[in-house]
């Protein structure tokens, strides 16, 4: 099984470009026969106001949105730390978002 939840926020390593960075994860946890990746959508506090950015305010983060044009895949040993979770209202409007951004 793997070790993120659905709703969780991880801070993980996208590369040297992207650095270490908050991301929420979206995907389902995976069971042993399953490949070990999981889905997110990353956390920014470069806000522009689109319809696919969702405010998230926590303590512990600067003002900022998770951006629904930020969705990826990476591998879990990717993920540093868990660094919180979202209240099921704020994973609603993600989910809304990636719909509307994806067209679902």
């Amino acid at each position: 099984m793997g070790r993120t939840r659905r709703g969780e926020i991880w801070l993980a390593d996208l590369g040297f470009v992207a650095k270490v960075r908050p991301v929420l994860i979206l995907s389902v946890e995976y069971h042993n026969d399953e490949r070990a990746v999981v889905t997110y959508v990353t956390r920014t506090t470069n806000v522009r106001g689109t319809r696919y950015e969702v405010p998230h305010s926590s303590r512990g983060f600067d003002e900022g949105v998770f951006d629904a044009q930020g969705l990826g895949t990476l591998p879990d040993v990717k993920l540093v730390r868990r660094v919180g979770q979202v209240d099921v209202a704020t994973l609603e409007r993600v989910e809304n978002a990636v719909r509307l951004w994806l067209r679902l």
